[in-house]
């Protein structure tokens, strides 16, 4: 399973998510060539870096394509003539990368819930991704259109089998199907699913689209991932976090047991100490607290002592005492002061 579950690396974090890859034997989603900067300034150099440095992943390359502004299908034929431009860019690139899905959103409007516009969109879409499709065919990369606001799943899905092209397939975004549609998972997973290759997988708060880890949000991922090992044919699954503990901490759901960095308690720590002592005052006993409560709360303990006894199996683990209100999950932590 675990060749199928990739990290979704930025500019920032490229080298930390090769590492963690290579520890776990995961893939890598690159997202460097995403950006108009990129795309318009010395990407000849960073690709010739992208391909010394990915030689080592052992799991799937991905990537990202362009998504900026991009229009697929716009009317305006110029505009239209600009993202194809782009996304060929983009499909070179990955096959250069030896990346053999390259992600692209479908960015319809969802603000007009207007049949007409709906129809239109879809028309042109499946006139705009018919050639971009046998592009990718002709250089070996499978394309995958992403859900974003798209309020229910049909609006991809009916481009997909208008198209009926195997080089142009689905990505469901889990995060964003919740946030801004109504639909269930459960019903975009079954629209999708004939066209599914690939899903981009994080958590939030239901509001904004956070890229948070799998226990820090509304989402249920033991849930979510059950439904996606039961389908009929494996999908490749990024986890697009936005650090790469979070990454580690998810990894977990998968049955993967990533070593916790020994540096994040330090940094949680000090994210504490920021907010707390902004002036540089000694710390009080409740900001002590404070600190506590934070690191606890943070799962970066129980992945340290989870670690301890993994690495001794003479150790049997005690079970953690649990207080009225505990879940398996989400044991309850109070903190007082004397």
């Amino acid at each position: 399973m675990a060749d199928r579950i990739l990290l979704s690396a930025g500019r920032k974090n490229i080298e930390a998510c090769i590492e963690l890859a290579v520890e776990q034997e995961l893939g890598i989603e690159v997202m460097n060539f995403a950006f108009p900067d990129v795309l318009d300034g010395a990407w000849e150099r960073d690709l010739v870096l992208y391909q010394q440095i990915l030689t080592p992943v052992p799991g799937l390359i991905t990537m990202h394509g362009p998504f900026f502004d991009m229009t697929p299908g716009s009317p305006d034929k110029q505009i239209e003539a600009v993202v194809e431009r782009r996304y060929k860019h983009a499909i070179e690139i990955a096959q250069a990368l030896n990346a053999k899905i390259v992600v692209f959103h479908a960015n319809f409007i969802a603000s007009l819930h207007n049949e007409e516009y709906r129809v239109g969109w879809q028309k042109r879409n499946a006139e705009f991704w018919s050639p971009i499709a046998e592009f990718a065919a002709a250089h070996d990369v499978t394309l995958a259109v992403e859900n974003m606001w798209e309020f229910d799943p049909f609006i991809i899905t009916d481009v997909l089998h208008a198209v009926d092209h195997p080089n142009l397939r689905a990505c469901l975004d889990v995060g964003h199907a919740h946030l801004f549609s109504k639909v269930p998972f459960t019903e975009w997973l079954r629209v999708v699913e004939p066209y599914l290759v690939h899903v981009h997988m994080n958590n939030n708060d239901g509001k904004l689209d956070y890229h948070r880890a799998f226990p820090d949000g509304v989402l249920d991922y033991h849930q979510i991932l059950t439904l996606l090992h039961a389908l009929p044919n494996p999908v490749s699954m990024t986890l697009e976090m936005d650090t790469v503990d979070d990454m580690r901490r998810s990894l977990s759901y998968f049955g993967v047991t990533a070593q916790t960095n020994p540096s994040a308690l330090a940094d949680v720590l000090d994210a504490a100490l920021d907010s707390l002592n902004d002036a540089g005052s000694p710390i009080t006993p409740s900001e002590s607290l404070d600190i506590a409560a934070r690191i606890i709360e943070s799962g970066i303990l129980d992945d340290v002592v989870d670690s301890a006894f993994n690495a001794d199996e003479s150790i049997s683990k005690p079970d953690k005492p649990r207080s009225k209100g505990d879940t398996a999950e989400h044991p309850r932590v109070t903190v007082t002061a004397d």
